[in-house]
């Protein structure tokens, strides 16, 4: 599907494919989108187009979307079949809320999503009664997916997924790839002839762990691993509310951690989210060498990075905050959803009493490459913590940041948005001391 389409953006979800792997002994499935999707990253794995969801009739999704009219122009209809089907295989609690959220990275340019929105509520009603302990044999009884699908499981048990590293040995320097997501945007033309190191299923570089006081996440971990691992929950209450501000289900099931910093973006979510966490970073060269640097000393200018060529970036790591540490994550862009960011920023704040104790915050979109706010953070520590005191930390705030106008906002624009999301911080964090009201007073 990918292929004929050939968009190579992977943002209107029309090429969506579900890819079933075993994790943890288990068959799930997961939706892509195949437009970007390096092939090495399917071995052992079942990938399924629209053409594997067909049977002798509709199934309920099908039907749904016919009988409320959810496709005009057809063009984005295969990409929310297959991502409405993936959701009826998935073990995730049934609720309209999930339901959308399994077609966030599916746009429609012709129905208006209305139609589109009737027919998950009906596909909603239906998956009240699923069995969520045997999703899989549940949908195929119920005739959502094909028969075949009951056989998938003890197929990919049977198949040990070949080590493409060793079955192509190359003298040529290689090109990790984990998820593509963004390679595979901007180096289209290229990739297809590239000598490329296939990373995306490393168990070398998966895995969240929390040991000692901190937690240590694998570098190859996506942001839908992020999203859902009990581990983070336990420390960010909030996580799923940041992380679903980042891209779509199917870029999330694809996009790293190790991917999104690498790529050096200025306005990468996921970095300037663990900036602000204080995180570190290892890097192992192909000497087996390993060095550790702080996450925000790992950018030296524009797309300049503080790595080798021949290094991977193994790990990140963080410490836990304790009882009187608070994390926030801000974002602002033209669409609350599926967008990259304007500005974004995020940030680390303890305290004792009324007096701030440490304060680490980070800021995207405002200068060349993700920004640790390094003077700001030295004029609030061991101050009070009040609305004055963080009014008077904006004029140093704007003396440490040099955005440029751009097709995401003039620099007027970004200096305002940032500082409105800097307070947002606050009035998120201590709503009984900060308010509104206080923002608007310091602007005026």
């Amino acid at each position: 599907v990918g292929t004929k389409i050939g968009c190579r953006e992977g943002d209107c979800g029309a090429c969506t494919v579900l890819i079933g792997k075993i994790t943890e002994g288990k068959l799930m499935y997961e939706s892509m989108t195949s437009c970007i999707m390096p092939l090495g990253n399917i071995s052992g794995k079942h990938v399924v187009t629209i053409e594997g969801l067909n049977m002798n009739g509709l199934s309920p999704v099908q039907k749904a979307m016919v009988d409320e009219s959810g496709t005009q122009c057809g063009f984005c209809t295969p990409g929310f079949v297959v991502s409405l089907s993936g959701y009826c295989l998935s073990n995730e609690e049934v609720s309209y809320e999930n339901v959308i959220s399994s077609i966030d990275g599916n746009i429609c340019r012709c129905t208006g999503y209305k139609s589109i929105e009737r027919a998950s509520k009906i596909i909603h009603n239906l998956l009240l009664f699923k069995d969520l302990n045997n999703s899989i044999k549940w949908s195929v009884d119920n005739e959502f997916v094909p028969n075949y699908f009951s056989e998938i499981e003890s197929r990919l048990l049977k198949l040990q997924a070949p080590n493409l590293k060793s079955q192509t040995p190359n003298p040529k320097p290689q090109t990790p790839v984990a998820g593509g997501t963004d390679l595979y945007v901007q180096r289209h033309d290229d990739m297809p002839n590239t000598n490329i190191n296939h990373v995306f299923d490393n168990f070398e570089l998966k895995g969240i762990s929390v040991e000692n006081g901190i937690c240590k996440i694998g570098g190859a971990t996506t942001a839908s691993e992020l999203l859902n691992a009990e581990e983070l929950k336990s420390i960010f209450p909030n996580l799923r509310k940041h992380l679903k501000l980042i891209s779509s289900t199917p870029i999330r099931n694809m996009g790293t951690l190790a991917g999104n910093f690498v790529n050096a973006s200025p306005i990468g979510d996921l970095t300037a989210f663990f900036i602000a966490l204080g995180s570190s970073i290892t890097l192992k060269g192909t000497s087996n060498t390993e060095r550790t640097i702080k996450l925000k000393d790992f950018y030296k200018g524009y797309k300049n990075l503080d790595k080798a060529s021949d290094e991977l970036l193994m790990s990140l790591s963080f410490p836990v905050l304790n009882e009187n540490t608070n994390f926030n994550f801000e974002k602002i862009s033209k669409r609350t959803y599926l967008d990259i960011a304007s500005v974004n920023t995020a940030i680390r704040i303890e305290v004792k009493g009324s007096k701030i104790l440490e304060i680490d915050a980070s800021a995207g979109g405002v200068g060349p490459i993700p920004l640790y706010l390094k003077k700001t953070c030295e004029f609030l520590k061991d101050k009070e913590l009040t609305p004055e005191t963080v009014s008077a930390s904006f004029e140093v705030l704007q003396s440490e940041i040099t955005p440029i106008s751009d097709a995401r906002g003039t620099e007027e624009y970004k200096r305002l948005a940032l500082k409105q999301l800097f307070y947002a911080h606050f009035m998120e964090l201590f709503s009984n001391t900060f308010k509104i009201e206080a923002l608007v007073n310091a602007h005026s």
